[in-house]
């Protein structure tokens, strides 16, 4: 729920610009907020988090769960651009509809996932939450959640309609703009909730906050994005850049080698936030 209503900001925030005719913008939104989630608020949750303590703990089979899907989106988004690169006589028809079935199938993928958190294995992911008490009804906190989230749609809008405003003031890319700044404010609600469970020396629910979002973002959110760009005049694709395409691979297999021992300390933070700041100033100085 919480990674859902997050990301619906990024969600629409998409729509938005893909109304614009902002494909690239839309794209590397979706690398912004992958790399974010994986590597600055989880990096900033699991630093804060393990300040003065030795080490945390979470449950390993749930992490490596999560890391796994995030490995599988890492191929959905690897093959559109191979195919491209690959055949060379390839129209954007064929393109469009490769990325087309591919996000129907992780879209699929997703569901299965969906399934095993929430029913087949849910008692991996509920250990944290079932020592809590309720302080609001499941009504109240979804209808806030809720009203939230349409409250975010009006500053959606401004922030799309600045865009292009930005670029031409300050000359930096839309690729910058994306991956950091679009991400970043898309991410702030994972950011505070993160950071706030892993102070509380909960960091298996700060791992779900931060790889489930990130996890959504690339198994849902963007192959959901592809498919309602059909309904736009310019049709978005899977095919992300080579230079976005590493870095995400890049966040992925270092995300899970942090989770292969179920424990993490702030150093580790620390290695995960320097990692975002290489790719940050990367992408800034990207043409």
């Amino acid at each position: 729920m919480n990674a859902t209503f997050g990301n619906a900001t990024e969600f629409i925030i998409g729509i938005l610009a893909l109304r614009s005719g902002l494909v690239e913008v839309v794209k590397a939104s979706i690398t912004g907020s992958i790399l974010g989630n994986l590597l600055l608020v989880l990096g900033t949750a699991i630093l804060l988090g393990g300040y003065n303590r030795e080490k945390q703990k979470f449950n390993r089979i749930a992490a490596k769960a999560s890391g796994s899907t995030l490995l599988l989106a890492v191929v959905a988004l690897v093959i559109p651009a191979v195919f491209l690169q690959t055949s060379g006589s390839a129209s954007f028809a064929i393109v469009e509809k490769l990325s087309v079935a591919v996000s129907v199938l992780m879209i699929i993928a997703y569901v299965a996932s969906l399934l095993f958190s929430l029913r087949t294995h849910k008692h991996l992911y509920t250990q944290d939450v079932a020592r809590e008490e309720a302080k609001w009804s499941k009504r109240k906190s979804i209808l806030i959640l809720f009203a939230a989230t349409v409250a975010v749609t009006g500053m959606s809008e401004i922030l799309v309609g600045s865009i292009e405003p930005l670029v031409r003031e300050l000359g930096w890319t839309e690729l910058f703009i994306g991956v950091v700044v679009v991400a970043i404010i898309g991410n702030a609600a994972e950011h505070a909730s993160a950071i706030t469970v892993a102070m509380k020396n909960k960091i298996d629910l700060a791992f779900q906050v931060s790889v489930g979002s990130a996890t959504q973002i690339a198994m849902f959110v963007a192959p959901a994005l592809v498919l309602a760009s059909l309904f736009f005049p310019e049709r978005m694709s899977l095919v992300f850049s080579t230079f976005e395409l590493a870095a995400i691979i890049f966040s992925v297999f270092v995300v899970n080698s942090i989770i292969e021992d179920g424990e993490s300390h702030w150093f580790e933070g620390v290695q995960l936030l320097i990692a975002y700041a290489i790719t940050a100033v990367a992408f800034f100085f990207h043409p």
